[in-house]
């Protein structure tokens, strides 16, 4: 079965996708794009959802709340970016740097004190960069290696331990056996004192672990929020599903595993 990526060819995307799943891989330019093929049914797509640098990934929490879609699986990327340029350190006059890049290599971008440029992809920073003497630019390896790009400094990320979360969504439910995690959206339609400490309490109180919760705005005006939650599960889930029903309005992503990223080869 095709799996959908996050392309051009080098993403982070796309090197997981490679990494984890069989061809063919079907590349498409936005995040946006990935979640209507998916939810038309066309094939399942793999897409990031949170890097431990950066925090969220907006055009994904987006897709969740507009499409129709579950996820089925987890995968965990580590992600490690370099700097490539035909120029040496110092004669760098211009940087290409996707913004999540940006966040996750900021201390080494502040040192190096050029002029940078924003670009769509990390993928689409390599492609700039050829094209334009006296540039470098911060990439994949795989990226670098697709380019025939030098790599003049590797691993400028703030954090040696920097990871991207990626989850695989589907227009139907996954298999869930053996699951470990569960995601909800949760729309309370409401904003009073203490609800999301009521909302909260319903986890609580039965030992679920909430392991992530984020807001995103809910598109009804200022100060009105939806949130998404990951929960470890437990046999106590739908007993707690039932009692979210009756304080705000919500609808499950599912409960999926974990799926081991294999070594890059």
């Amino acid at each position: 079965m095709t799996i959908l990526a996050l392309g051009p060819e080098g993403t982070f995307s796309h090197e997981l996708a490679v990494r984890s799943f069989p061809p063919p891989i079907r590349l498409i330019p936005t995040i946006a794009g990935i979640f209507s093929l998916v939810e038309a049914g066309v094939s399942d797509g793999v897409v990031p959802i949170e890097n431990s640098e950066a925090g969220g990934v907006g055009p994904t929490l987006d897709g969740l709340l507009q499409h129709e879609v579950f996820i089925t699986a987890e995968l965990f990327l580590p992600v490690h970016h370099h700097l490539v340029s035909k120029v040496s350190l110092d004669e760098i006059g211009v940087l290409y740097v996707h913004p999540q890049t940006h966040e996750q290599c900021s201390r080494f971008i502040d040192e190096l004190g050029v002029p940078v440029i924003h670009t769509s992809s990390n993928a689409a920073s390599a492609q700039a960069m050829t094209g334009s003497p006296k540039s470098g630019a911060i990439v994949s390896r795989m990226s670098a290696d697709l380019h025939r790009l030098p790599i003049i400094r590797e691993h400028v990320e703030n954090n040696p331990s920097n990871t991207t979360r990626f989850v695989v969504i589907s227009n139907r439910r996954g298999d869930e056996r053996g699951c470990t995690k569960c995601s909800i959206l949760v729309d309370p339609e409401q904003d009073r004192a203490g609800l999301l400490y009521e909302l909260l309490g319903i986890f609580a109180t039965r030992d679920i672990n909430l392991t992530r919760i984020e807001s995103r705005p809910s598109k009804r005006g200022m100060g009105r929020y939806i949130f998404f939650m990951d929960t470890d599960y437990t046999p106590a889930w739908e007993d707690a599903l039932r009692a979210l029903r009756e304080k705000a309005r919500f609808r499950e992503l599912g409960c999926y595993r974990e799926l081991e990223v294999p070594e890059w080869t």
